[in-house]
């Protein structure tokens, strides 16, 4: 079964929480998208200062070089599940050993270019694996829909883990990532940079409905 998770990406403490209240009052699982602009070209508001909704999953993306050096901070807001990429300098077996023991899920996201058979040594460690079709650190974009590819690539080795998406995902393809066998679909700026948030969420959650009732 899909999902969709809207994402919340901002560059300041006051944006973030007007993106996290746009989206609060529908969805079930939201990923907040954070950068430290080394690993990426620009930067968020830092993991200090960010906080997580009552009632809501969250998940944590950090596109961040080194996210052991946050660790504590990690453990101390306590988000679902963090999200490293496997092509930082993260020793992710390490992370999702110590945030395991702190109840906290662990996903590794991978990059268009990265091969799954680089990356799945990594699979027994985490829960969760993201395929990052988009452009780093930025809502919009087209998304890269072969990279769907890999989502069959991954069952053959782990048919436990679970599968998200992130990139462009809109309501015009938001079903064909979900028949590929995705089953959480974050969405950005098709829902921030709607005129109504709630509506475009709800769109994308009926097209993808049919693909879960068939």
């Amino acid at each position: 079964m899909s999902i969709i998770c809207p994402t919340v990406l901002a560059d300041n403490s006051h944006d973030l929480r007007d993106q996290i209240e746009r989206v609060a009052g529908f969805a079930k699982r939201i990923q907040i998208d954070l950068t430290d602009g080394i690993f990426t070209k620009n930067k968020t508001v830092e993991l200090k200062h960010v906080w997580i909704p009552e009632g809501i999953e969250t998940d944590i993306h950090l596109m961040y070089q080194e996210p052991e050096h946050v660790l504590s901070l990690l453990v101390e807001l306590h988000p679902s599940m963090v999200i490293v990429h496997a092509e930082s300098g993260a020793d992710i077996p390490y992370l999702a050993s110590k945030l395991r023991i702190q109840g906290i899920k662990t996903g590794v996201a991978i990059l268009p270019e990265t091969t799954i058979s680089e990356v799945a040594y990594i699979f027994p460690h985490v829960q969760h694996v993201l395929l990052f079709a988009g452009n780093l650190g930025s809502f919009g974009g087209s998304a890269r829909l072969g990279v769907l590819d890999k989502v069959e690539q991954i069952r053959k080795i782990d048919k436990r883990i679970e599968i998200g998406w992130d990139g462009g995902a809109n309501n015009e393809n938001c079903q064909k990532i979900a028949e590929a066998g995705v089953q959480v679909i974050n969405v950005g700026g098709a829902i921030q940079n709607s005129e109504n948030p709630q509506d475009a969420y709800a769109t994308m959650e009926v097209l993808i409905t049919s693909i879960n009732n068939a």
